[in-house]
């Protein structure tokens, strides 16, 4: 889903640099400011939104996954995430991704708020949930290059994560801190 610009800020001309459908667009810009400036190399980049889910078990646990992130060169501790599929609503996406990467179903979800990735270029709209009532109900079918541990952990221990460095994705570190506003900060 594209923001339309401000009627003060005037797109004057875009065009395609980068390609890579479903994956990214980057489009390069010339754009007119309210005082009249252009910039002729302003760069927005298209993606497809995406969910990230804060699931608690019945016994108030959070299910995570431990993966490697090519990106960041790193292993990361992480929330089930995935992208929204066209035609699916965001809760869809949510409810499905956590199926297919955890294994686990929920019985009751509220949307914890969006967000757009980098407010300059743009880069796709995350979308939050908090799950209650999560169970196991089989086995994970993920498709992610790198092999992904899903466990259980005290909603206190990620929070020592986030902290530490240790959740390095945005996306899972801002669904965390939605997931505490929602909360109230109880899990």
């Amino acid at each position: 889903m594209s923001v339309p610009p401000r009627a003060d800020w005037k797109v004057r001309g875009r065009r395609s640099e980068l390609r890579r459908l479903p994956w990214l667009e980057v489009f390069r810009e010339t754009v007119e400011l309210p005082g009249g400036r252009l910039v002729d190399d302003f760069y927005t980049v298209e993606m497809q939104d995406f969910v990230v889910t804060a699931a608690f078990t019945v016994s108030g646990d959070v299910v995570v996954e431990r993966l490697y992130r090519h990106g960041s060169r790193r292993v990361t501790w992480s929330l089930p995430a995935g992208y929204v599929h066209e035609g699916e609503e965001p809760l869809g996406s949510a409810m499905r991704e956590l199926r297919e990467e955890t294994g686990y179903e929920a019985d009751r979800w509220t949307a914890a708020g969006r967000f757009i990735v980098d407010g300059n270029r743009g880069c796709g709209w995350c979308h939050c949930f908090v799950a209650h009532g999560a169970r196991r109900v089989g086995e994970p079918v993920s498709d992610d290059l790198a092999d992904v541990e899903v466990s259980e952990m005290p909603w206190d221990r990620l929070l020592e994560l986030l902290a530490a460095g240790e959740v390095t994705e945005l996306a899972s570190a801002a669904a965390i801190g939605l997931a505490c506003v929602r909360l109230g900060d109880s899990g």
